[in-house]
């Protein structure tokens, strides 16, 4: 095997300019595909297609012209016939639906003193109005900008709609936003890190290929998430830096001893593969757990991570070593002393700290564990925009006026009127339903349907279904929702056993509640079987994977332990997916760290192999943990998208979990339990150690 890919390194330096002319065509037309990949905000399309609230969604666009209402729209300081005018005006809105509001329930004529006040409060209350209105997906963004310019009304919007348009317009800029700054700044540590001006215009030349290509072969998707969208590339700009950068640091090594630059290449193409490809694989494979999700975010952004991965592994074996044969006299032109310490001070930092911190580490992996699952969450959109956001204040302002507010649809056979008067008195005994709109409500069991208004007949009855249209004084998320859900649900299920279909925003998020929780457990094992047993076969060693296994778990139990620790409420399915993102991307740390204390036990003793380890591999680490630390806090304090925004923080703050705990705390159990799996005690002899040290880390370019 180490013969044909040594043909195969030989082939790539003696083929440079045809290889890259290859990326850099491959890179122009995923460019252009890039722009046909569409990109979808609405998280409640990622449901299962089996989820009782998805089927009931099916059901209803293809029985009626309209949907569930998914834009709520205040207009201040109106009275009952401007309220009627401002109606048509919203009904006249290229891409709304349905619009719904008092007259669809009563005679509007009426007195409103003679009305049901529980009712009349659901849409008219101190001379403000709400209309439930309903948008098509396809025209959302045109449909929620014209709502809120309409003329001379002073609106306030929310909804499931309003999000998602939010989120479309504010994400792409505030992403842009975030590469540039994370660009400059993992340039700038290229720059530190590295022992030549040219040698970060590579590495970036590299990253940017593999990442271009992984955005334009999206196409093969059709559409893709905004998480994978807006988190994909710059998580696999920072998780697939080191790659790049232990091979550059392998050529300058294998150049002091060879004065062929396209031997030198190929020297470090060999001997840098099975590192590589050790970091390649567990970080792939915690990517592709994701794919196990029901949930199908989690498998549109594990497959396009673990893709983006691979196509960085081809890169980096391929195109990067083109670029430096191509370069190498331009990168030796440019050479510049290390910026870099030697970092033999920390190693002996290191080994002084670190039996006190495996005690300490030992003391806190229970608490850890059971903090970080004490969380309380979120699961929907309800939360996503903050006070802060127009529409976080447009949601309060709304709530305010009209307390808490959300419109369900209840599906159920036609032909049963005294059932459905039956179903209907029943469900407006809840205390959390403040009104419903249904044929029997508005013209009574007892009357034709010939007599009934053709407009409000469509808007109720279709070929196989009768609907009604439910107010209820809940929030789209709460645990009173998910209890009226259910309630609503055993209610319906008496009357027409299986043949009831519930849909709504707060149903929805209970699907989601439902879907995502059931995922945890079965992900995240499968993530850690998986990457211990890849573990086992590279190290060849059963007990080694468990301490590497168990040091990165541990970080993310404490990093995800924070927010109940502070008490802030967590998204869950930025919850779900930083388990699998941060240990395949800090696995790689461990490795790294666990095979330089392996290769220095064969020639020095316990104590000096922690300190050459620590001196040989930070600088390494550093590169890649910074970046990722960056990337995760950029993407956390600039996006005014929640999840997006929570994921990023937690993508920062577990990078600095994992690093703290393989610099820290990995080298003690390294230490401790080195019998288990170091079978020749290295030498003893203390000169010999410092000398090996000193010249290794001179080979290291550190």
């Amino acid at each position: 095997m180490d013969r044909i890919l040594r043909k195969a390194y030989i082939w790539v330096v003696n083929h440079p300019r045809m290889i890259v002319t290859v990326f850099a065509a491959a890179l122009l037309i995923c460019v252009v595909l890039k722009g046909m990949v569409s990109v979808n905000y609405d998280m409640k399309d990622y449901l299962p297609e089996d989820s009782p609230s998805t089927r009931a969604l099916h059901v209803m666009d293809n029985e009626y012209d309209e949907g569930t209402p998914n834009v709520r729209v205040m207009i201040k300081d109106v009275s009952i016939p401007e309220a009627l005018d401002y109606k048509q005006k919203l009904e006249d809105i290229d891409g709304v639906t349905q619009v719904t509001w008092l007259d669809d329930s009563v005679n509007i004529g009426i007195p409103l003193e003679m009305m049901d006040e529980d009712l009349t409060d659901n849409f008219y209350k101190d001379g403000n109005v709400l209309y439930q209105v309903t948008v098509d997906k396809s025209k959302r963004i045109s449909a929620v900008h014209n709502i809120e310019i309409l003329k001379g009304a002073e609106i306030a919007a929310s909804g499931d709609a309003v999000s998602t348009v939010v989120a479309t317009l504010s994400t792409v800029k505030e992403i842009k936003k975030i590469t540039i700054i994370a660009v400059i700044f993992v340039l700038l540590i290229l720059v530190v890190t590295t022992r030549s001006w040219i040698e970060p215009v590579i590495i970036l030349a590299g990253l940017g290929v593999s990442i271009g290509i992984n955005a334009g072969t999206n196409i093969i998707f059709g559409e893709i998430s905004f998480i994978t969208n807006a988190a994909g590339s710059i998580l696999q700009l920072a998780v697939s830096l080191d790659y790049s950068v232990f091979l550059i640091h392998r050529y300058e090594e294998c150049r002091k001893t060879c004065s062929d630059h396209k031997e030198a290449m190929v020297d470090a193409l060999s001997k840098s593969t099975s590192s590589i490809l050790s970091s390649g694989t567990t970080t792939v494979i915690g990517f592709l757990a994701l794919i196990l999700m029901q949930f199908r975010i989690g498998p549109d952004l594990g497959i396009a991570l673990a893709k983006g991965i691979l196509i960085g592994l081809i890169t980096v074996f391929s195109f990067t070593p083109a670029l430096v044969v191509l370069c190498h006299r331009i990168m030796e032109k440019a050479h510049h002393r290390s910026f870099l310490p030697d970092f033999r001070d920390f190693g002996k930092f290191v080994y002084k700290a670190m039996i006190p911190m495996v005690c300490i580490f030992a003391l806190i992996i229970v608490p850890a564990y059971k903090a970080s699952n004490s969380n309380s969450y979120y699961y929907g959109s309800a939360y996503i925009f903050g006070t802060d956001t127009k529409l976080g204040r447009d949601t309060e302002e709304i709530k305010e006026k009209f307390c808490k507010n959300d419109t369900y649809a209840l599906m159920i056979p036609k032909g049963k009127p005294s059932v459905e008067k039956e179903l209907s008195q029943e469900l407006q005994e809840l205390p959390e339903v403040s009104g419903i709109i249904s044929y029997v409500d508005a013209a009574g069991a007892e009357v034709p349907k010939e007599y009934v208004e053709a407009d409000t007949l469509k808007k109720l009855d279709s070929d196989k279904y009768t609907r009604m249209i439910i107010s209820v004084d809940v929030e789209d998320e709460s645990e009173e929702t998910f209890r009226l859900v259910e309630t609503i649900r055993d209610i319906a299920d008496e009357y027409y056993p299986d043949e009831w279909l519930l849909a709504g925003s707060g149903v929805s998020n209970y699907d989601l509640m439902d879907t995502t929780t059931a995922d945890m457990i079965k992900v995240n094992l499968v993530a850690i079987v998986a990457v211990y047993l890849v573990l086992v076969l590279m190290m060849r060693s059963l007990f080694l994977p468990l301490i590497l296994v168990a040091s990165i778990e541990t970080a993310i139990w404490i990093n995800v332990s924070c927010p109940y620790i502070i008490g802030n409420p967590v998204f869950y399915i930025a919850y779900l997916i930083i388990s699998s993102v941060q240990l395949g991307a800090t696995v790689d740390y461990s490795i790294l760290m666990t095979d330089r204390y392996r290769e220095y036990r064969e020639t020095l003793d316990k104590k000096e192999a922690v300190v050459s380890t620590i001196s040989s591999v930070t600088g390494s680490i550093l590169v890649s943990g910074s970046a990722l630390t960056m990337v995760g806090f950029l993407l956390g304090f600039i996006s005014s998208h929640g999840v997006l925004a929570q994921l990023g923080i937690f993508v920062g703050r577990g990078a600095l979990c994992s690093l703290c705990i393989v610099f820290l705390v990995l080298p003690g159990m390294l230490y401790i339990f080195d019998r288990l799996y170091i079978r020749k005690p290295g030498g003893r002899k203390k000169s010999t150690g410092k000398k090996m040290t000193l010249r290794r880390s001179k080979e290291n370019g550190i």
